[in-house]
């Protein structure tokens, strides 16, 4: 019927232009055919492409500087987190807020918060910064109140000069609403930048020997008092990843990776076209709890800027080796199995310093709070989990009953013997400075079998059978998929109408199943938590973690100390006091229990199991099986892979 053909070089880059293309056929030169209207946009596929446009183009430099700067060069990162004391906008003095971002010519818009002037979203959103002039590098913040009628109402504005933040590191941002009141905040980070030679490109990167000593001399013992709130500071190389499954339809993937330590989010440019990408970053983050745990996710760019996850791998900030250079094994979203690929794994290097000292100050304080950390909610999988989690404690509480009752039912002469001059004795000359006495008994027990050999490692390998009752494999089933909540309906007004009837019996039957799944959320959160707080204190007392059993260890001479020189009554009294005078003295305080706070820190047997690292296929293995077989899929047979995954 037609063709046309476009010349690219009439093209601005980046820039959408409206085109009338005559059709025309060869054959029939003097009819006309008609036309097609296109609006056609030119892009470079990746950086490489885009630095090779410019070499060989033969415009100005102005022109190719305004060119080049429409690829963008950094990713903006957004948590929204909370508003307070927002601008009353109902007749009820409450409001339906949400926000809206802009950057640029990019746009997003959160979910509506009904009913409060304090409202909590935990959301993120991912723009993109351009080196554009015109379009500026100012974020436009505002938030809105919806109304009923669609025409909503500005209850304030805010814009952040993101050019004066500094990149690649995450900032805790309150800021007042202008044209309103109250005030937002959001967790506001500037990377993946594509650019060479900046802060974050490992190749532009030269540490001195004086600046190592001087990091090492921030964290001294010596300079503990210096700085009590700054624990640590932690350097992760980024260097490349490899056998990662191929997300798009060409067989490749256009991969990035996501770096997260608590609230600190940082991430690499993207590589296109790759199932190997290299990326040579290196990130810094301050470290406010050396009990946290780095995750490491690599995610496919897609259009609309979505992304895919391509695998994941958590690392306690405890276990890292200082300038240990090696393969992680990528492990799937629940962290329990490889990911898809070809033994996707990445290639990292991490060096932590910090100060025992105000570590173990900050151990003995609330954990900070994960704001993105997602809502558990009801699965029949997690919830029979729970429940032999919990049984599996029950259980050793059964066994010390039965002991105590074979004593006392004299099973055993001897032990009943031994048994009844211990209760005795116990009884005449026990002081209360005995019960932490006690606990540190047990704990140098554990710490001796801890130093014969019986290693973290070792231990975690023999507890998830005796613990949960299920082999390793287990945790690697099928994911249950969770259906969104709507959210409770009301009830319209009572109609004679049969139709309103039906409705209105669905609507009740819909509230009674919600509150239902709510009962049975709530039931196994409380199953889950009871059994993990469990879980935490045996692991505490097995030096599962060394650093805090020896923490414990030091608590509880103190302890025992404290009771053997000052009588019990003494010490309820002062702690009757300082809990009166808490508020008056310090009103900014967070109410906590150190010894709770201390055993949160320790991880439960889910989360060991989290961390539990997969073995890493070696790179001349890898190569070769990626070479051999199809892209994204191994080429061993069955046999071969059943004995690797028994070796890892």
């Amino acid at each position: 019927m037609g063709a046309a053909q476009l010349d690219l070089t009439n093209l601005d880059l980046g820039q959408p232009q409206d085109i009338a293309l005559e059709l025309k056929d060869p054959a029939r030169p003097k009819q006309h055919l008609g036309e097609i209207y296109l609006t056609t946009t030119l892009w470079p596929r990746n950086q490489q492409d885009k630095e090779q446009y410019f070499q060989r183009t033969n415009r100005l430099a102005d022109v190719n500087r305004r060119l080049k700067s429409q690829i963008w060069s950094s990713v903006v990162t957004i948590v929204l987190v909370e508003a307070k004391n927002l601008l009353p906008m109902d007749i009820d003095g409450l409001s339906d807020p949400y926000v809206k971002f802009r950057l640029g010519t990019e746009k997003y818009k959160s979910k509506v918060v009904h009913k409060t002037l304090s409202p909590v979203w935990l959301e993120q959103f991912d723009l993109h910064l351009y080196e554009d002039p015109y379009l500026g590098q100012e974020l436009e913040v505002t938030v809105w109140d919806r109304d009923k009628s669609h025409q909503d109402d500005l209850m304030g504005r805010t814009v952040i000069d993101l050019a004066t933040l500094e990149r690649e590191t995450t900032h805790r941002l309150w800021r007042d609403l202008e044209e309103g009141s109250g005030s937002i905040f959001l967790l506001l980070t500037i990377s993946g930048t594509t650019a060479s030679e900046t802060i974050s490109d490992l190749a532009a990167h030269e540490e001195t020997p004086r600046e190592r000593e001087q990091m090492y001399q921030r964290y001294a013992v010596l300079n503990t008092l210096q700085r009590i709130r700054d624990v640590g500071h932690l350097t992760v190389k980024v260097f490349r990843a490899q056998g990662l499954a191929a997300a798009d339809l060409g067989g490749k993937s256009d991969p990035f990776c996501v770096l997260e330590l608590v609230n600190a989010r940082l991430q690499t440019q993207t590589e296109y076209k790759t199932l190997a990408p290299n990326w040579q970053k290196i990130f810094t983050f301050n470290v406010k709890d050396i009990n946290s745990v780095l995750e490491v996710t690599v995610y496919d760019e897609d259009r609309d800027h979505k992304v895919e996850f391509l695998g994941k791998v958590a690392i306690p900030l405890l276990r890292i080796r200082n300038g240990e250079k090696r393969w992680y094994a990528l492990k799937d979203k629940k962290l329990r199995g490889r990911a898809k690929g070809n033994t996707p794994q990445i290639l990292l290097e991490m060096t932590v310093v910090w100060n025992v000292f105000r570590a173990c100050v900050r151990t003995l304080n609330p954990k900070e709070k994960k704001y993105m950390e997602p809502e558990i909610k009801f699965k029949r999988q997690v919830f029979l989990r729970n429940v032999l989690r919990l049984k599996a404690i029950i259980i050793i509480f059964i066994d010390i009953g039965k002991y105590v009752q074979s004593c006392w039912e004299w099973e055993s002469k001897m032990r009943s013997i031994i048994a009844l001059v211990f209760f005795i004795l116990a009884c005449y000359y026990f002081e209360p400075y005995m019960i932490p006495g006690a606990a540190l008994l047990i704990l140098l027990r554990y710490y001796l079998l801890y130093e014969d050999g019986s290693g973290l490692n070792q231990w975690i390998s023999g507890q998830v059978a005796v613990i949960t009752g299920t082999p390793l494999s287990h945790y690697t089933g099928s994911h249950f998929h969770d259906d969104g909540d709507d959210g409770p309906t009301t009830p319209g007004d009572d109609d004679d109408d049969d139709d309103d009837k039906d409705k209105e019996e669905k609507k009740s039957l819909k509230e009674r199943l919600q509150a239902i799944q709510e009962v049975t959320q709530t039931v196994q959160n409380s199953i889950g938590y009871i059994a993990s707080l469990c879980e935490r204190v045996k692991n505490l007392f097995n030096f599962t973690v060394p650093y805090l059993s020896y923490l414990a260890i030091m608590l509880v001479i103190l302890a025992a100390t404290v009771l053997y020189f000052i009588p019990v009554r003494y010490l309820i009294l002062a702690w009757g006091v300082n809990k009166f005078s808490r508020k008056i003295v310090r009103p900014h305080s967070v109410p906590n229990n150190e010894v709770l706070d201390l055993v949160s820190r320790v991880p439960d047997d889910e989360e060991l199991l989290n961390y539990r690292e997969l073995k890493p296929l070696s790179t001349a293995d890898c190569e070769k099986s990626g070479a051999s077989g199809s892209p994204g899929h191994s080429n061993l047979t069955r046999r071969e892979q059943r004995k690797r995954q028994k070796a890892a």
